[in-house]
């Protein structure tokens, strides 16, 4: 009876494990095609991976986007702004979060973005990006980048106002 208790949870732990991974590759493949999307400014296929209920939040501490805010502004920013993004050194990590206040399925997105303007300019920004999954759908993201660093190569020039009252 003994080996057959241990034959038992045995299984139940690895069926739960190839679960578990079987899950975290469906969420890899998740946020790949997303960033494949992106890349190819395929707004139909964004759409269907964000959920309904998606918020995004980031760079800054102050910026959070709603499912319908996010594409109208990748809508515009790419046809008026954007000549290419493509990620390059993309690295994708799927990660199970126990407890906190963000419990759940995410999977991690560290990136090299080479951005192309419409102007003719280009930058290369490191990016962090983190998203819930749930459902087969990203549900939150959380953006990590150096806007400055941005800005920087784009020309913009950065003053201390107390410097022009003087």
């Amino acid at each position: 009876m003994k080996k057959i208790s241990i034959l038992v949870l045995a299984t139940a732990w690895l069926i739960g494990c190839d679960s578990s991974k079987a899950v975290q590759e469906q969420n890899v493949k998740l946020i790949e095609s997303y960033i494949q999307a992106v890349e190819n400014k395929d707004y139909d296929t964004m759409e269907s991976l964000l959920a309904e209920n998606y918020v995004g939040i980031g760079p800054s501490v102050s910026d959070t986007t709603t499912k319908k805010l996010a594409l109208e502004a990748w809508k515009i920013n790419s046809s008026e702004l954007y000549e290419s993004i493509k990620y390059t050194k993309s690295r994708v990590f799927p990660i199970s979060v126990a407890g906190g206040d963000y419990p759940g399925e995410w999977v991690s997105n560290f990136a090299l973005l080479d951005i192309n303007y419409k102007n003719g300019k280009s930058i290369n920004l490191l990016t962090n990006t983190s998203y819930k999954i749930e459902g087969g759908k990203i549900v939150n993201s959380f953006t990590f980048y150096n806007e400055a660093d941005a800005l920087e190569q784009l020309d913009y020039v950065f003053i201390d106002l107390n410097d022009l009252n003087q």
